[in-house]
């Protein structure tokens, strides 16, 4: 896909975005179902040594709080003109910034700021790999719902599954959903490590 392309263009059919050198994982839907929005399901917290605990990075690169590990935290977006295309739909790349709102206020609820974080740690959080699919177009003015809720924490990184949701509720036509990991580097260069213990801990 050319970066100026659009996947609403060819006839609605869904996009996925597969980082270079990363294979395409198919996602599974039962016969005959349409896209929905996510329910609550409890998170998988891996223990040390477990494969999926050791996820590297690639370097670079009204609010309900959450209470448990697997809790869905919801975030309201109004599209502006900004947000579209001069199809009049909003831009898919633009999904990924308010994906990156959701998560960053997430974390704030969970009384991680991230810039003081950094300031404390020398680490930060940054994006590893994203698996995107579009179902259906958001419009100027619409009302949208974004979500956010851990799918596996493990020791170095963390999966994040994202929605966005028309209107005001759950239960509103999903439009795009994401699968975004999250990796911890430390120091200037960016040094892949382990996510502080009491970060750790405020997650689960």
């Amino acid at each position: 896909m050319s970066a100026g392309s659009d996947p609403h263009a060819a006839g609605g059919a869904a996009a996925e975005v597969v980082l270079p050198g990363r294979r395409r994982k198919p996602q599974a839907r039962p016969e005959g179902s349409a896209p929905h929005a996510v329910t609550s399901v409890g998170a998988k917290v891996f223990p040390p040594g477990h494969p999926k605990e050791k996820c590297a990075p690639l370097g670079g690169s009204a609010v309900h709080a959450v209470t448990s590990v697997g809790a869905i935290f919801t975030w309201p977006v109004r599209v502006y003109w900004e947000d579209t295309d001069a199809g009049g739909i909003v831009f898919y790349a633009n999904y990924l910034k308010f994906f990156e709102r959701a998560r960053t206020e997430w974390l704030r609820s969970l009384g991680i700021e991230q810039q003081a974080l950094r300031a404390a740690t020398g680490g930060m959080f940054v994006v590893v790999d994203t698996q995107v699919r579009y179902h259906r177009p958001a419009r100027l003015d619409d009302q949208l719902l974004v979500t956010a809720r851990a799918l596996h924490i493990g020791r170095a990184c963390m999966t994040i599954a994202q929605q966005a949701i028309r209107g005001p509720e759950p239960s509103g036509d999903l439009l795009c959903d994401a699968s975004i990991r999250i990796g911890w580097v430390s120091g200037p260069a960016f040094k892949p490590a382990r996510i502080p213990p009491h970060i750790l801990d405020a997650l689960q």
